[in-house]
């Protein structure tokens, strides 16, 4: 919390958390992306917000960078991160860039050179939803467990949406 209100504010909250459990038995490669979508409590129309899903009875959207820049994700190693482990990777800088198309990711990729985030086991990593991030595959037999932690400002984001619990 001391990490999340530091950069946020005094009133910084979790609102979700998620555990990727990389290992020989679930390996996977994430292309490069940002992370743009939110839990929210209702779904209504506003301009920037959108496309809508459902997941596990949870109504998400993706937000305009107004909401999603009043969002940490705090990522706990369970592991050592390795290069060869799948570690993410990062463009950096990109987050100042706002919510970017499928075409401007990829031309990005290819301009800017990318940086492996290898962490400690018990170490912790923050970064904004908007950085340009991906990971590769596990080249190893470790497993990379990361307890994946996002806090926002305050219960009610942007637009007046308020954050579910997720």
């Amino acid at each position: 919390m001391g990490i999340a209100r530091e950069t946020l504010g005094g009133e910084a909250f979790p609102f979700r958390a998620t555990l990727f459990d990389k290992s020989p038995t679930a390996n996977w490669l994430v292309v490069w992306h940002q992370d743009t979508a939110l839990p929210l409590q209702e779904r209504r129309e506003a301009p920037g917000w959108g496309p809508w899903s459902l997941k596990d009875g949870v109504i998400y959207a993706h937000a305009p960078e107004s909401a999603l820049s009043q969002v940490l994700a705090l990522r706990l190693h369970l592991d050592d991160s390795t290069a060869e482990n799948g570690p993410l990777r990062v463009l950096p800088e990109t987050h100042t860039l706002g919510v970017l198309t499928d075409e401007e990711l990829h031309v990005l990729s290819t301009q800017v050179a990318a940086v492996d985030c290898v962490v400690p086991q018990c170490g912790v990593l923050a970064m904004r939803p908007l950085i340009v991030h991906a990971s590769s595959k596990s080249q190893v037999e470790n497993p990379r467990r990361v307890l994946h932690i996002e806090y926002a400002t305050s219960p009610v984001i942007a637009d007046g949406f308020a954050l579910a619990i997720a």
